[in-house]
C-alpha cells in the first residue's frame, strides 16, 4: 500500500513540476507602419514559352494600423493609386482596397488581397503575391522613408 501511495505522490510531483516550468515569453511582432518607397514589379510568365515579361513602377506606400494604407507615386501606367484598410499578422497582410472596381477587370494593379511579407523591423519591407498557376507575380521592394 505504501508503494502505491509513493508512486501516486511521485506522479503528482512530476505532473505539477511540468506545469510550473520555465515558459518563454513570446517575441512581439514589429509590424510595418509609416511611409515606404520603392519598386513595384508585375511579372507575367508566358505558359507556352516560359518567357517573363516585367513591368515596373516606383510607388510610395503609407501604412497605419488605425487609418489604413494609401498607394501614391507612379500610378499612371502599371499600378493604381489606391487606399483602404488592412489586416496583418506575422506572415500575411490582407489589403482591402476601397478603390478596387466592383465589376470587371481593372486595367492597373491594385494593392488588394493577401500578400506574404517580410519586414526587417526597421526599414525593409518586401511583399509578394502570386496567381495560382504562378503566371502573374506581384512583387514590392520597399524602404522606409519615415
Amino acid at each position: 500500500m505504501k508503494s502505491k501511495l509513493l508512486y501516486l505522490f511521485l506522479s503528482v510531483i512530476v505532473l505539477a513540476s511540468s506545469c510550473v516550468g520555465n515558459k518563454a515569453t513570446p517575441t512581439p511582432v514589429n509590424y510595418p507602419s509609416g511611409t515606404f518607397t520603392g519598386q513595384f514589379r508585375l511579372i507575367r510568365t508566358n505558359l507556352n514559352t516560359g518567357v517573363h515579361d516585367t513591368s515596373l513602377a516606383n510607388i510610395q506606400l503609407t501604412m497605419n494600423l488605425t487609418t489604413g494604407f494609401a498607394v501614391t507615386g507612379d500610378t499612371s501606367t502599371v499600378h493604381a493609386g489606391s487606399h483602404g484598410g488592412y489586416v496583418i499578422n506575422a506572415t500575411y497582410i490582407d489589403f482591402q482596397d476601397v478603390t478596387y472596381p466592383k465589376t470587371g477587370t481593372p486595367t492597373k494593379t491594385h494593392l488588394s488581397g493577401d500578400y506574404e511579407y517580410y519586414y526587417d523591423g526597421s526599414s525593409i519591407l518586401q511583399m509578394l503575391a502570386a496567381s495560382p498557376l504562378d503566371t502573374v507575380v506581384l512583387q514590392y521592394d520597399m524602404k522606409k522613408t519615415n
